[in-house]
């Protein structure tokens, strides 16, 4: 047994001495990351329970609750491909169109035992009057699956007949799309019809969109559920999709229960939830990387400001081993604080993060997003792997203090090894920039995010060197400006790069992150509305809430004064493919278009082949694409629609504007075999040359009306972008994500410039003792933040518009672009934080001196309150006289005056009588 007074002992009790003087002694140094360690605590806890919630995130669940087993058509495709030198892989992707259910499977469902009712259930659309939004329909028998119960009135019996939902605020005995209401349900907007009605309206009487299974009672959800998948497998039922599936897709029917029956109500919750969690995962990613980055900037300049108290202690005989110790048990200490700090906070961020989501994109895609007990919990995981990587980032600062010989003196700013791994980074992220040039979609955005955090890692590694380079470049300016004070500046910064170079990385890190994320997303968005605005030929353009049915498009061909008339739908399809050997599913948007006469009204810039071979079986393909698989007319290429149906179709022709059109464009005919909604979402239209525009004008909106009725005629407006599922909540992610992380970099900035300032203030006490007056002090401060807000934002905007470049040429083959106020704003942060971090507490300290002298009635003196003040001294100044006044005093030669306190209204000679 080791004895209480043993070398053991002593040495624990040494280490915590040790602490206990360094956290009374270096409390101002602490507590300048205290802040940036609990928002780094917040981020990681609000991102970990943000990930989790997404997650367990499924579709929602309302129309078929009460039915305990939904059988519904597969949803999903699937690609299985073999890596390089590993075992074959299987991916999946989410399908946004209706898969239905062959109507057979209702008489075997109704022969399964424990089933108490099979109900068919389709959905359709009800126009209600002239220029209203049409309503949802549904058979009234699919009414029991909720179930929606009556509440006045009865159900429907005859074709003309509907019930309507209680969200439709209608009364028995009004007439709504031409029917008359019979009764009142609870529930949605709706409205109900006869079960031969529904089957008519809907459109495709051999199948239906899902059936809800009633379970008889004293029948488990899991024995039926068996039963019914058993029947169906003897049945030999497939869905009854518009074509073959792809080799090795489960084409069997779905038997949903749980949760999961939500994904035959909601086809676009599935595919927005991987998007989200997507993101969600990326955003986690890069916010580690930059906490790393953060931790270990401001754990490094704290501990370098102690070198000479720790080289003191080693000489004195401390161990590398008490050295590690002390440092890590002290960071340890000030980052449970911080990390609890923030950890509280992550909660309700989350809960406001929760609430914005679901009210702003996850409702409106019918996603639930679920937050059990314990994803409240997470947050204190993270704020534990936020104190592992504070303590194992000091520890690994002192290495080289700790490694040194004893009395052995620090050499430069740092050794061979850290300038090699800096210039092999950036070397490494110039490769990834150019990696990222030649890939196109979500690998071009991921090469070029990692050459971003690649360069920034490297300008870190590199910033002493960096910082006296800027130095070097800004002599003259300094010293022209500043005078005595840029040139103490350009000395100071030339001495001890280092520490300029740790106040610069956060600078770069705000520039470059914000740049980066800011500008991908306007570059993108200009140049999908530049390829807009030059593809639109027509002059009018043809809308109606719901759509138009395709016989308008006939009828407007035939209106007077019209040269052409194309009609326009909208879809996904997926291209299965390889990357890097890895299988790939991704989802691309598709344009349907009617071929005739299509260069009147839309002109997609075609390169190679002509649309006039675009009809069913053929394919429009952009020329990013092409190129990345090597297409040209007259290839073919395997696809699968909406609804999982695979088909090779032959490329017509190649185009160039598939940013606003989408990558594939396709014959209407052939995408309205695989579309859940057959109607067009618009209709452009070409006048004749020598047509009167306003006679053509009012004579398409007749013939819309005769129709139509409620389709509305205005002006040609350029084609909006084609939308991805969740794009709602994945753009408010987004720029939550950059608020945040710009947020964390800026007070980075802050704490990092105040850690500086906290570690000179001897040297800037020593100063003033030596004869620099306030003025002076102030220009040095301010010649050292310009070198920051000059060589900052030109190095962060360096290092984000090599990735930037590579990014725009990948996506839209143009130079990067900003907005003015978005750069404006980011300069103007980048001056306001350097701002906050080095003059601001220059002010605090006069302010604070002040306020000490005028309470204690004391003049300039040796020391106030433990600091040096500035003492008189005769004789000729030490810096420049023009900044001092000088006068005559009582000793008979010419005096440097102390400056009065507030208090007093007279300075004193430091020769004289009065002098202390």
């Amino acid at each position: 047994m080791v004895s209480p007074t043993g070398p053991w002992h002593r040495r624990r009790s040494g280490i915590r001495l040790l602490i206990r003087r360094a956290a009374r002694h270096h409390r101002s140094a602490w507590s300048t990351t205290f802040a940036a360690l609990a928002l780094t605590a917040l981020l990681l806890g609000v991102a970990a329970s943000a990930v989790a919630s997404v997650a367990l995130g499924h579709p929602r669940v309302a129309a078929r609750a009460a039915a305990p087993v939904v059988v519904a058509g597969s949803q999903t495709t699937e690609f299985t491909a073999k890596p390089w030198g590993s075992e074959p892989e299987t991916v999946r992707a989410a399908l946004t169109e209706r898969v239905r259910v062959p109507r057979a499977a209702l008489a075997v469902l109704r022969e399964v035992e424990g089933v108490r009712a099979a109900v068919p259930d389709d959905a359709f659309t009800l126009r209600t009057g002239a220029g209203d939004k049409p309503l949802p329909g549904r058979s009234w028998q699919a009414a029991s699956l909720a179930p929606y119960p009556l509440r006045e009135g009865r159900a429907p019996r005859s074709p003309g007949e509907v019930v309507a939902g209680a969200g439709l605020h209608a009364e028995p005995g009004q007439r709504l799309a031409g029917r008359r209401v019979v009764g009142v349900a609870e529930g949605p907007p709706v409205l109900y019809t006869t079960a031969a009605e529904a089957r008519r309206l809907a459109g495709h009487p051999r199948s239906v969109d899902a059936i809800g299974v009633l379970a008889a009672p004293g029948t488990a959800t899991d024995q039926l559920s068996a039963r019914v998948r058993d029947a169906l497998d003897r049945a030999h039922l497939r869905d009854a999709g518009a074509g073959a599936r792809a080799a090795g897709d489960p084409a069997a029917l779905r038997v949903l229960t749980g949760d999961s029956r939500g994904a035959a109500e909601n086809l676009r919750a599935a595919p927005a939830r991987s998007a989200l969690l997507e993101l969600l995962g990326s955003i986690t990613a890069t916010l580690v990387l930059v906490a790393l980055l953060v931790i270990c900037s401001l754990s490094a300049q704290a501990l370098h400001q102690r070198e000479p108290e720790l080289r003191l202690l080693r000489t004195v005989g401390a161990t590398p081993g008490q050295l590690r110790a002390m440092i890590g048990r002290e960071v340890a200490r000030t980052a449970v604080r911080a990390t609890l700090w923030g950890a509280s906070g992550a909660v309700p961020a989350f809960l406001a993060l929760h609430s914005a989501l679901v009210a702003r994109g996850a409702r409106t895609e019918g996603l639930e997003l679920p937050t059990p007990v314990w994803t409240f919990l997470l947050p204190l995981g993270t704020s534990a792997l936020t104190v592992g990587v504070a303590r194992l980032a000091a520890v690994l600062a002192c290495t080289r203090v700790a490694r040194d010989r004893p009395a052995q003196t620090a050499t430069g700013p740092g050794g061979r090894g850290r300038r090699v791994t800096g210039l092999v980074l950036l070397l490494a992220g110039a490769s990834s920039a150019g990696t990222a040039a030649l890939q196109r979609g979500e690998a071009a955005a991921a090469a070029a995010s990692a050459a971003a955090v690649t360069l920034v890692i490297g300008c870190a590694l590199l910033s002493p060197w960096i910082a006296a380079a800027a130095v070097r470049l800004l002599r003259r300016p300094l010293h022209r400006l500043g005078g005595v004070g840029g040139r103490l500046a350009e000395t100071y910064g030339r001495a001890d790069s280092r520490r300029l170079g740790a106040a610069l990385t956060p600078v770069v890190l705000v520039t470059a992150f914000t740049g980066v994320q800011l500008s991908a997303t306007a570059t993108v968005d200009e140049q999908t509305g530049h390829q807009a605005s030059r593809a639109l030929r027509a002059e009018l353009a043809v809308t109606a809430p719901g759509g138009l049915p395709t016989a308008a498009l006939d009828r407007l061909r035939a209106t007077d004064g019209v040269a052409a008339a194309t009609g326009l739908a909208r879809s996904t399809v997926v291209l299965a493919r390889k990357e890097t050997g890895e299988p790939r599913l991704e989802r691309l948007p598709a344009l349907g278009v009617t071929p005739r006469d299509l260069p009147k009204t839309l002109d997609p810039g075609v390169r190679e082949g002509t649309l006039a071979g675009l009809r069913p079986g053929s394919v429009s393909v952009g020329a990013d694409r092409a190129r990345s698989q090597d297409l040209r007319p007259g290839s073919t290429v395997r696809i699968r629609f909406g609804d999982g149906a695979e088909r090779a179709l032959r490329v017509a022709a190649v185009h160039e504007r598939s940013l606003a059109l989408g990558d594939f464009l396709l014959s209407r005919g052939e995408l309205a075999r695989h579309t859940t909604d057959t109607r067009l979402t618009r209709v452009l239209v070409a006048t004749a040359d020598d047509a009167v525009p306003e006679r053509v004008r009012a004579a398409v909106q007749r013939t819309v009306d005769a129709v139509a009725p409620g389709a509305r005629v205005g002006a040609a407006r350029p084609l909006e972008p084609p939308r991805a599922e969740g794009e709602a909540a994945v753009r408010l992610v987004s720029g939550m994500a950059v608020a945040a992380i710009a947020g964390l970099a800026a007070l980075t900035v802050i704490s990092t410039l105040r850690l500086v300032r906290a570690g000179r203030r001897s040297e800037l006490a020593l100063l003033r003792v030596l004869g620099m007056v306030r003025g002076q002090l102030c220009r040095m401060l301010a010649a050292e933040a310009t070198v920051l807000v000059l060589a900052g934002p030109v190095l962060g905007a360096a290092v984000a518009a090599l990735p930037l470049t590579a990014l725009s040429f990948a996506l839209a083959r143009s130079l990067p672009s900003l907005p003015l106020w978005q750069a404006v704003a980011v300069v103007a942060s980048v001056v306001v934080t350097t701002a906050a971090g080095t003059l601001w507490p220059v002010r605090r300290d006069r302010d604070r001196n002040r306020d000490r002298d005028r309470n204690r009635g004391r003049g300039a003196g040796w020391r106030a309150g433990g600091r040096l003040r500035p003492q008189p001294v005769p004789g000729r100044a030490l810096l420049s006289a023009s900044d001092r006044p000088t006068r005559q005093g009582p000793c008979g030669v010419r005096c440097r005056w102390a400056a009065a306190p507030a208090s007093r209204r007279r300075s004193r000679c430091a020769c004289g009588p009065n002098a202390p």
